[in-house]
């Protein structure tokens, strides 16, 4: 069974979505809030294809994929779902206050399930001009934090461009509440089918597991799984991933849509500095709306 390196854990110890119908997530930002009807100028609608619908045991959770932070582990588990192998995959090692890891095939299927290992992307090179800190934690120039379409990201300046080889800037996605990332062995590239779900912000993770995606509706979902007993996780009778979907394959009409709040828009970055120098996980979660 692949778990996450205990090293790294070691001392770390609400109502579900309906499975249909639109949905408001909640917010903690002055902006956009007590909006239903999504506009273009302040919501960006989510590529369908980065759209992963999870249907779980205790309600829908739906996540917005980034390929730009990790290509190799989008597209891995965007075939994954796609498959439906981890169809009826359980919620099998979950702890309270920490992450809900699911996707092993191998425990329900009593082999290896054929899918290949995927090389670590715990960091990635950021060209500044292409995906740029929409709102910084401080001057956009020398931030080492902020948000990009939502995505909390921590980074090396963005003046270090200037002084880089490729002309980018080293670049990482935290283990902040509602990130979605790759369980692995000790060998940092053996992940191939198992993922978590972050119940709360874990920093000791950061930059040594692959995080590719964020919960954009359905946290409360997520914190709903049930959980094991500390240290292990390990669940008895878990919760159920009944199915995993990507948003594309289903019909249109059948599929749900999602926007999710611009994080570059004047008034948002506005709102970001008046909270002064915060740590990126501390930030609200990015609030979207779904419909269907």
């Amino acid at each position: 069974m692949k778990r996450l390196a205990f090293g790294l854990v070691a001392g770390l110890f609400g109502l579900a979505l309906p499975a249909c119908g639109d949905t408001v997530a909640a917010t903690g930002w002055v902006v956009g809030a007590g909006v239903t009807e999504p506009d273009e100028a302040g919501w960006r609608q989510v590529d369908p294809a980065h759209l992963f619908i999870f249907e779980t045991s205790k309600g829908r959770v739906l996540i917005e994929a980034f390929p730009e932070v990790a290509p190799g582990h989008f597209a891995h588990f965007s075939k994954l779902i796609s498959s439906g192998d981890l169809d009826g995959t359980p919620f099998h090692r979950v702890l309270d206050n920490f992450m809900a890891q699911g996707g092993d095939i191998r425990t329900m299927i009593g082999k290896e399930p054929g899918w290949p290992s995927i090389k670590g992307e715990f960091t990635f090179q950021r060209d500044v001009a292409v995906i740029p800190l929409e709102a910084s934690i401080g001057p956009a120039d020398s931030a080492l934090s902020g948000l990009y379409k939502g995505l909390p990201l921590l980074t090396r300046p963005a003046f270090f461009a200037e002084m880089s080889a490729n002309g980018k800037v080293e670049s990482a996605v935290p283990h902040c509440r509602g990130i979605v990332s790759t369980a692995r062995t000790s060998d940092p590239n053996s992940a191939d089918t198992q993922f978590f779900l972050m119940r709360e912000t874990s920093p000791q993770l950061d930059k040594k597991y692959t995080a590719w995606g964020r919960v954009i509706a359905g946290q409360d979902v997520v914190k709903a799984i049930k959980f094991g007993a500390e240290p292990s996780g390990t669940v008895t009778d878990p919760d159920i991933l009944i199915s995993a979907k990507v948003a594309a394959d289903q019909p249109e009409a059948k599929r749900p849509k999602a926007w999710v709040l611009r994080t570059d828009t004047p008034e948002f970055a506005a709102e970001l500095a008046a909270m002064g120098d915060v740590e990126v996980c501390s930030l609200p979660p990015v609030p979207a709306i779904v419909k269907g």
